[in-house]
């Protein structure tokens, strides 16, 4: 069959025929004129802002998780020991002692659970009434003034409310430390613990004000903890 009436449909039409080139449709609706670097292959100067924003949190934020996992990496593997003599104080080895520290150590341990604990009482030699309580244990703690606040909570149910809790400085082993005050049959006296990723401790403080107790603490702890 000839094909020559096809040849001669697309003239009676009156439509020129369509030249192919080498050149690319363009099916794009966007403006072609564009961005000047998009257009050269190049990113938007919008693009590189974006991605340069993005580039500083990512890195910021990595900052943050590698200095937190390195403080944790630091403080987890703590030891707590309770020395015979330890910032100007003397254990008191008593059974009458030794039932205090055991009753305040077990409460904790019921509230926080922890890989080891301890409790112990120790006298200051200048005056019998200000023998200070401390106990506490180790564990690894991944939000440690959070779980130290609890405890204060715990202490405000069973001793009355803890007044005036404030942050003071930790020293040289980090973590977080604060003191308050609460009432007992003796009166007021200061409440104080720390708190790092490896430990956690309360004390308590008869005939002491809060900011001589911080101090103490402070000092107790340089002489009770190590770390691994």
């Amino acid at each position: 069959m000839s094909d020559a009436h096809l040849t001669e449909r697309s003239r009676d039409g009156g439509r020129e025929p369509v030249e192919l080139t080498e050149e690319p449709i363009q099916l794009s609706t966007r403006d072609p004129g564009g961005d000047p670097d998009e257009r050269s292959g190049g990113w938007s100067r919008r693009r590189k802002i974006g991605w340069t924003v993005a580039l500083v949190v990512g890195l910021a934020g990595a900052a943050v998780l590698g200095v937190g996992g390195l403080r944790v990496a630091q403080q987890k593997d703590t030891q707590l020991t309770s020395p015979d003599q330890v910032a100007g104080l003397t254990r008191d080895d008593s059974e009458r002692a030794k039932s205090t520290a055991d009753y305040l150590r077990s409460g904790l341990a019921a509230n926080i659970e922890l890989d080891r604990s301890f409790g112990t009482v120790y006298r200051d030699p200048a005056d019998e009434k200000r023998s200070v309580l401390i106990f506490g244990g180790t564990t690894l703690l991944w939000q440690p003034e959070r779980d130290l606040d609890s405890l204060f909570r715990l202490m405000s149910d069973e001793t009355g409310a803890v007044n005036g809790l404030r942050e003071l400085p930790a020293g040289s082993l980090g973590g977080v430390l604060k003191c308050g005050s609460t009432s007992g049959e003796g009166g007021d006296f200061a409440v104080c613990g720390w708190a790092d990723h490896g430990s956690v401790v309360m004390a308590m403080f008869p005939g002491r004000s809060v900011d001589d107790a911080g101090g103490l603490l402070r000092n107790l702890r340089d002489g009770m903890q190590t770390r691994g």
